[in-house]
């Protein structure tokens, strides 16, 4: 289980994050949805490692890691955490295959394994003929679902996905909709999932509303409710503020 605690985060003068509480329920999907500048993406690097809080807690299974220092909480990352990005950022001197790998590489796994690994991804991400293919051999919608493999090589414990579909077209949008769906279900697979898009927000277990640095909503499907029931949670206030990155 992930724990953001009392997150704090300012640029300069500018307070982008106000006091967050944020739990991350494992096995499956949580969108953070709101307005442009309500501190959605810094959030997300916080819970990635990204970004260091000001004050705060971040929690993983019950330990706080954003206190280690710089190459332990690199090593924490590379390992416990998968990043999906709005642009694929594939290396475009590397194969899709070599892509995937990289992140094993980097972790200190032999080439053959995590080549094993990355071709197993790709296959179930549909992609096995496109191994040897470098980027600009490669659609969008392809591109980007290289980049969830890759988020996947290391098995990891959450992937974080900012505006993941943000750059691709309908068709290709309701693929990668679909994969992260599949990949919860199949695999169990954490997914937070940072997006304006209504359609891919619809998929998740967990809907988390924020606005001026602050959640003023959390939205949870009730499971012991019959199917589109939904519960919903509202902040007791909304903190006025100036508007935030």
């Amino acid at each position: 289980m992930i724990q953001l605690k009392n997150i704090h985060k300012s640029f300069g003068t500018l307070e982008v994050l106000k006091g967050v509480d944020l739990t991350i329920p494992e096995r499956q999907i949580t969108a953070i949805v709101g307005p442009s500048g309500a501190g959605k993406t810094t959030l997300l690097q916080i819970a990635g490692t990204l970004l260091r809080p000001d004050r705060g807690e971040v929690l993983y299974d019950g330990a706080e890691v954003s206190g280690l220092g710089d190459r332990r909480l690199s090593a924490f990352r590379n390992r416990e955490i998968g990043f999906v990005f709005q642009f694929h950022r594939l290396l475009p001197e590397f194969t899709a295959l070599e892509n995937v790998a990289l992140p094993a590489r980097i972790g200190g796994e032999k080439s053959a394994k995590a080549n094993r690994r990355a071709m197993e991804l790709l296959g179930r991400l549909g992609l096995a003929d496109r191994a040897s293919h470098k980027p600009a051999q490669l659609s969008g919608g392809e591109c980007q679902r290289v980049a969830v493999a890759r988020a996947l090589i290391n098995s990891p414990k959450v992937v974080l996905a900012d505006e993941p579909t943000g750059s691709l077209d309908s068709r290709n949008r309701n693929e990668i909709q679909a994969l992260f769906s599949r990949l919860c279900a199949e695999l169990g697979q954490t997914f937070v999932i940072v997006t304006h898009d209504p359609s891919l927000a619809s998929i998740a277990h967990t809907t988390v509303t924020l606005a001026d640095g602050a959640v003023i909503g959390v939205e949870s499907l009730n499971y012991d409710a019959p199917s589109g029931v939904v519960i919903s949670e509202e902040a007791d206030e909304v903190p006025e503020a100036d508007s935030q990155q």
